[in-house]
């Protein structure tokens, strides 16, 4: 679907869900880039910054061979504070609780490299909850789904129950904005 080997700075099902899904030639590797340093930073602003750092430790540990390296971050943001992953099922809980009846943002930011060139950039969906009680909150953390995802939900499994409507790119609550993407990786 796109001409160059790429290389995917992230272990994410879901990424590379996507990426196999759509036909894209690629490899996925682990970065182990710091993705601490963020606080006070604006929501589009950390996960840009998050993305190109996991491109660039992928990058600085390989002999360039023309590959393209996409690296990618997805944050929740509710009322300007992020939510990454829970660090515990109270966490989780604490997480849900917040973004129940409300409208939250899922920021996915996106860095390309290849070559001498970066490309860097941050996607932003809408997200609306129904209101969801503390026992549907308990059950699904008891699920363990929670506790490897932005904002302790997967749209994309039984934490999309809870969502009412989103506004934008569904596929960027999943991780990855493959449109926007795709149009970045054809300006290579």
């Amino acid at each position: 679907m796109f001409g160059k080997h790429i290389i995917l700075a992230s272990q994410s099902p879901r990424r590379r869900g996507l990426l196999f899904d759509f036909g894209f030639d690629f490899e996925a590797v682990s970065s182990g880039a710091d993705e601490s340093g963020t606080d006070g930073m604006a929501p589009d602003e950390a996960v840009k910054t998050l993305a190109l750092r996991k491109a660039k430790w992928v990058k600085e540990r390989r002999e360039e061979d023309g590959s393209v390296i996409l690296a990618a971050d997805t944050l929740v943001a509710l009322n300007g504070a992020l939510l990454g992953k829970p660090v515990d099922e109270e966490d989780a809980f604490r997480m849900l609780s917040a973004l129940s009846g409300t409208a939250h943002e899922v920021y996915t930011g996106v860095a390309i490299l290849c070559g001498d060139k970066e490309i860097v950039h941050a996607e932003c969906t809408k997200v609306y909850f129904r209101p969801i009680d503390e026992e549907e909150i308990r059950e699904y953390i008891a699920t363990g789904e929670p506790m490897d995802k932005a904002g302790a939900y997967g749209i994309q499994e039984k934490g999309g129950i809870f969502v009412r409507r989103i506004e934008g790119d569904y596929l960027n609550v999943l991780g990855l904005p493959l449109c926007k993407t795709y149009e970045l990786l054809r300006t290579l």
